[in-house]
């Protein structure tokens, strides 16, 4: 009696593998397809004020310490020091990150309307030439 109780306990299995493999390989699926949704060929989003301060960080940090190769440890002394910073220190890290901001709504702005342009369809002739042909119609009427 216990072998068919085996084998039927492994089909199962077999079965509920099967079935999570193929739920895994339509997630990644959906997530390739919200991948490719995304323009590549728009702007790249700006820097918070954390990365701008984080820009100048790097580069005295490596000054002090040319020894040290650890990009964890740069990033953590980084975060530590934001952290401990008052907002007066901060407040030009601040306004460089709003600057890039505004810089990238326009650039934003100006791929989308050049995305606009390029996908809405020219009007044809002959549907507008129709509209005219009616109008005439009524107005010799």
């Amino acid at each position: 009696m216990k072998g068919p109780k085996n084998a039927a306990i492994a089909s199962k299995k077999l079965v509920i593998t099967e079935t999570n493999k193929k739920r895994k390989a339509d997630l990644n699926s959906s997530k390739k397809e919200k991948a490719s949704k995304k323009n590549s060929g728009g702007p790249k989003r700006p820097a918070s004020a954390f990365f701008v301060f984080m820009e100048d960080f790097r580069k005295s940090y490596k000054e002090n310490f040319p020894d040290n190769k650890s990009v964890a440890a740069v990033t953590k002394a980084g975060g530590e020091k934001w952290k401990s910073m008052p907002d007066s220190e901060r407040a030009p890290y601040v306004a460089k990150a709003g600057k890039r901001k505004e810089e990238y709504e326009i650039a934003l702005a100006a791929f989308n309307k050049n995305l606009g342009e390029a996908k809405m369809p020219a009007e044809s002739e002959k549907s507008s030439g129709e509209v005219h042909d009616v109008a005439e119609d009524e107005a010799s009427s």
